[in-house]
């Protein structure tokens, strides 16, 4: 069977040394089977593994292989509509539930790093910077929002302020949300891997599920082996391809590209960011920018329909990172590279359950890292029979793309196109 490596990332290269985790060759029996060792899956897993479940992880290729493992690493707040857009669309009552969750992705972070004592250069605070006067009025609506849900830790930020923390003269203010922030990603998944391993979970790599048999007491198959459960919780996201035909048809794989500069040395990276917060900018298609523990810039932005890989990511990337930037122009780049993230159309996560016994949450739209948090601990709430928080998710509606499979990539880029303009032209 084919061994599928890391992508030649940062992340891949400055991984904390993990143990080889085999591939599944025998049949096995567990209470849950979880499909993809990414951060949905994981959690789930953790959660599940702490309620006294006993846990099977099956992963195509290397924990953390996806999204979880070549992201941004920023750690951001709520989800990729806001709460007030949720509110209109389901109305109250269930929008304060989401809205109650919408902060709690984070504080699950920091709680499994400190208990299970994870390596991931996790720092504090993040900043959306403003572009325009337009953007710095919905920053000031979003802290009013998110305030209304007990969020506090929040600061508007001013042109004179933000230049206090970020080196940028692009931006005419913005907003500091303390408890954001940002980590070394893959180190995240892999500690949190290490600690379902801690608690008698069992990871097997290289091995994807290629069908599951569906009934009273399901049976996933793999190239070389079987999983036979009482629960399935598929976490695939946009590396699940066409296991579970249903999750296909309101969904869309986007990829993403980021790229790493060589080692900027203490003062230049402190003159960039004096405070080490991550920032993102307010526009319809983003940029996202931190340094790494060793003293990096990692630049990401740019959103590219249907997941297909870029032939030059510096090219795309390196740009945006020097209208930022510009005293970065004779800066090496040392890494480049895309990773897919799932892109739904109301972009709000899709999470359910097929028949009564497999769950599934994906489409995180962009803002993984804290979401999939979340969702691993109300998958678990679910299955322990708690489903109050798993139906405010599941309730949300969700509508195939325009155009179906064949039109929904060109139907998307053309909506892109248009907002980005928008952006750009201050409307």
């Amino acid at each position: 069977m084919a061994n599928t490596p890391y992508p030649q990332s940062y992340y891949a290269a400055s991984a904390n040394p993990v143990p080889p985790r085999p591939a599944l060759q025998e049949e096995v029996q567990t209470d849950v089977c979880v499909i993809g060792a990414g951060y949905t899956g994981l959690s789930s897993a953790l959660f599940l593994l702490e309620a006294g479940f006993s846990v099977t992880v099956l992963e195509a290729a290397k924990v953390g292989f996806g999204a979880s493992g070549r992201n941004g690493g920023q750690i951001v707040n709520s989800y990729s509509r806001d709460i007030d857009v949720i509110e209109r669309t389901v109305g109250p009552k269930q929008a304060q539930l989401l809205g109650h969750m919408a902060f709690e992705g984070g504080r699950i972070i920091r709680e499994r790093v400190a208990k299970y004592n994870i390596q991931c250069d996790l720092k504090d605070g993040g900043v959306f910077a403003a572009l325009t006067a337009k953007q710095m009025g919905h920053l000031e609506s979003q802290k009013r929002l998110w305030e209304r849900f007990g969020h506090t830790q929040l600061e508007l930020m001013d042109q004179k302020r933000i230049r206090e923390v970020v080196d940028c003269d692009q931006y005419l203010g913005g907003m500091l949300d303390m408890s954001g922030g940002h980590i070394h990603p893959l180190n995240l998944a892999l500690g949190e891997a290490a600690a379902v391993e801690s608690l008698g979970g069992k990871i097997y790599e290289q091995s994807p599920a290629v069908r599951i048999e569906r009934g009273a007491n399901p049976v996933i198959h793999t190239p070389q082996g079987k999983v036979r459960a009482k629960f399935v919780i598929v976490a695939g996201n946009a590396y699940l391809g066409n296991l579970v035909p249903e999750l296909a048809a309101k969904s869309m794989p986007c990829g993403t590209q980021v790229i790493t500069t060589e080692p900027l040395g203490e003062d230049l990276a402190r003159s960039l960011l004096p405070q080490d917060y991550c920032v993102e900018d307010c526009n319809y298609l983003l940029d996202y920018y931190r340094l790494t523990g060793d003293k990096r810039l990692i630049f990401g932005g740019g959103v590219v329909y249907g997941a297909r890989d870029p032939a030059n990511i510096e090219a795309i990337i390196r740009p945006k990172m020097l209208k930022a930037f510009p005293q970065l122009k004779d800066v090496k780049i040392d890494y480049a590279w895309t990773g897919n993230f799932l892109l739904t159309l109301s972009r709000l996560p899709q999470v359910g359950r097929l028949g009564d016994n497999i769950y599934y949450s994906q489409g995180c739209s962009g803002h993984g890292v804290t979401y999939t948090h979340l969702a691993g601990k109300v998958l678990a709430e679910a299955l322990r029979g708690q489903a109050e928080r798993f139906d405010a998710f599941a309730e949300l509606p969700h509508y195939p793309f325009p155009g179906g499979q064949l039109l929904r990539v060109p139907f998307s880029a053309l909506g892109a196109w248009y907002y980005s303009l928008r952006d750009r032209l201050g409307f």
